[in-house]
């Protein structure tokens, strides 16, 4: 039995679906509030419960021999993305968990003081890393699926409103490729107790990313470029209003005012470990958007 945090996620979903396909026994941990009924249909088995409430993590790890974190933290870093997996991690001692995945994020390494996803995410891979645990964690870039708001948007507009330094530099990745490594790092005798950077084949510009939009829809960009004074002066006013707001916006800031790609070692790593090429954004993007 599986048990997949996050599941109804733009990763848990696709985790869900691949290890469905294969007829592995799955627990989907999902919120009351949750769309949930493709999971069901799947064959999964729902476990509704609060990530927030260590009872709800016990008894979803009851007889689950592998345990997948997919969940993102609402705004709660410290909640959801720090004492909800320390939770996980325990309750996969207990109950003698043959395999933990633990989806973390691309450098998590780094010591972003201002980001306490970041922060929040390190303490976890330090804590399971010394578990005891067999473990896979997964450092993903940018997430291709978050992509595709924004390219309907452009579809319809041709408007790109484009945060900070557009020469930075970046990964995105095919969700369906993350899916399917989440789903093999259990099976894969070299992913075992392994940290992986996962991205597509690609090392992009940030300002790349319009120039993909108008190549499939066959329309040239409209770049908005706005500096990150924006984000600080919106932080300045949340800070008076609303501190867990100001919090991930730090966040949200860390985002776009670094760098976050993979080398090409890192990559070649990636598709030698799990044995198949990963996907382009701009084939992905293709294949969802129907273009």
């Amino acid at each position: 039995m599986f048990l997949v945090t996050g599941a109804t996620g733009d990763i848990g979903r696709r985790v869900i679906r691949l290890l469905r396909e294969h007829d592995h026994s799955v627990r989907g941990f999902v919120r009351l509030t949750s769309r949930y009924g493709e999971l069901e249909h799947r064959g999964a088995d729902i476990f509704i419960g609060d990530l927030r409430r260590e009872q709800d993590i016990e008894k979803a790890c009851q007889g689950v021999q592998y345990i997948i974190s997919a969940h993102g933290s609402d705004n709660d870093a410290l909640s959801l993305d720090y004492r909800a997996n320390i939770a996980l991690i325990d309750q996969a001692k207990a109950n003698g968990v043959q395999h933990f995945v633990f989806i973390s994020v691309l450098g998590a390494e780094r010591g972003y003081e201002d980001a306490p996803v970041f922060k929040a995410k390190r303490a976890v891979e330090n804590y399971l890393a010394a578990s005891g645990l067999n473990y896979t964690i997964l450092r993903p870039a940018g997430l291709a699926s978050n992509l595709l708001p924004l390219a309907e948007r452009f579809r319809e507009t041709g408007l790109y409103l484009l945060i900070g330094d557009p020469k930075n530099r970046i990964s995105i990745v095919s969700t369906d490729d993350l899916a399917r490594i989440v789903v093999d790092s259990v099976t894969v005798p070299d992913a075992r107790n392994q940290i992986f950077s996962v991205g597509g084949p690609e090392i992009l510009l940030r300002e790349d990313i319009p120039q993909i939009f108008g190549h499939i829809f066959k329309k040239e960009p409209i770049v908005v470029n706005s500096p990150l004074l924006v984000i600080d002066g919106l932080r300045g006013v949340l800070g008076l209003i609303n501190p867990e707001a100001q919090q991930a916006l730090g966040t949200f800031r860390t985002l776009l005012s670094n760098e976050f790609f993979c080398r090409k070692d890192e990559i070649a790593k990636l598709e030698q470990t799990f044995n198949f090429p990963l996907e382009t954004l701009e084939s992905f993007l293709r294949r969802y958007l129907a273009v």
